[in-house]
């Protein structure tokens, strides 16, 4: 059984930090797409951060040089450092793990993060 569990989110008031880690276990974590993604209220899931099974990442335009995103593979763990955190970051952050070949998908839980003063 397939199992993502977050941790790390939490009330911080506006350029604060909050680092993210999602627990995976399951699969072969080394052969997953890790990402982050994000949900507020009344708007879509978006794309946060994504790091593929090679290492590469990408970020969402928001958040390039704020945050960033890194895993390890002996600790089946992905992470994602948020700095300068602001107001509009307020979203339950979800990790995401996908199989691009087997085509399959995993989501975890979701974690708040609130940023207010």
């Amino acid at each position: 059984q397939v199992q993502l569990v977050e941790s790390g989110g939490g009330l911080v008031q506006p350029g604060g930090s909050l680092r993210l880690s999602c627990a995976a276990s399951g699969i072969i974590f080394s052969l997953y797409t890790k990402g982050w993604y994000r949900q507020a209220p009344g708007k879509p899931r978006e794309l946060v951060a994504q790091i593929t099974s090679g290492g590469n990442t990408n970020y969402a335009a928001s958040v390039k040089g704020r945050f960033t995103i890194s895993r390890d593979n002996a600790k089946n763990t992905v992470y994602l450092q948020m700095n300068s955190l602001e107001p509009e970051d307020t979203a339950i952050y979800y990790c995401n793990v996908r199989h691009v070949v087997l085509d399959v998908t995993y989501w975890g839980q979701g974690t708040q993060v609130t940023v207010s003063s």
